[in-house]
């Protein structure tokens, strides 16, 4: 993504081992529009309505309640700004861990004023959702 704008790119994440994996690829690439920042959604300290996109990358499944971090998303997000989720499909009655339907995530969203715009499946077993702040 960072290759694609001029704009800045924050990397966010609580694991410090998934940033050093970043500032290594910035590195490589010569970079220089990447952020990284160790906190989660909630301790952001970004003013409501600054950010254009958001891309949760199998992320979203690991957080319960889902609820209050959509809400924070679609806060930070410009009017119009974009939600763009990538997650695995849940595998029947499989307990390798907690993953969300596509039809659950689209439903979470609604209920937080993100309204699903297109869908995708890369592959069989997982799905993008392309989601707009409609507030």
């Amino acid at each position: 993504m960072a290759k694609r704008t001029k704009g800045k790119v924050y990397a966010l994440d609580i694991d410090a081992a998934m940033l050093e994996i970043i500032k290594e690829k910035v590195l490589k690439e010569q970079l220089t529009n990447i952020v990284p920042v160790q906190e989660s959604m909630e301790e952001l300290c970004s003013p409501d309505g600054t950010i254009d996109m958001i891309i949760a990358s199998l992320v979203l499944h690991e957080i319960r309640p889902l609820g209050p971090l959509l809400q924070q998303m679609r806060n930070v997000l410009k009017k119009e700004g974009y939600l763009i989720c990538l997650e695995l499909m849940p595998k029947g009655n499989s307990d390798k861990g907690p993953r969300i339907t596509l039809e659950g995530m689209e439903l979470e969203m609604a209920k937080y004023g993100l309204k699903v715009t297109e869908k995708f499946f890369p592959v069989e077993s997982l799905y993008m959702l392309v989601a707009q702040n409609t507030n």
